[in-house]
């Protein structure tokens, strides 16, 4: 596939970039690379390949559910100035 300056002056205008006269054919240039590099990997026959979700083959460790931290709730509520039933209680903000 190669595009025409036309078709990209559509693209750029599509897409609300601003090109310039002199820039319509090095963007051409690249985009018909792009379109180069699609076609080439198209062509690569991949029947019998299973897809991958991830190009290397790896397992996530993973470790028990354990809690690791000493409960401090009591600590931190001697510091705090009110609590009841185990709740910080705040002054009251909205009316």
């Amino acid at each position: 596939m190669s595009l025409s300056p036309e078709q990209v002056r559509r693209i750029a205008g599509l897409a609300r970039i601003e090109l310039a006269d002199d820039d319509v054919e090095a963007t051409r240039a690249k985009l018909n690379g792009i379109f180069g590099l699609i076609e080439q990997m198209q062509a690569v026959d991949t029947s019998g390949v299973e897809p991958m979700s991830h190009p290397q083959d790896l397992a996530q460790r993973l470790r028990d559910d354990v809690a690791t931290e000493t409960d401090r709730r009591e600590a931190f509520q001697a510091v705090a100035p009110q609590t009841e039933g185990g709740l910080y209680l705040v002054p009251k903000v909205i009316e």
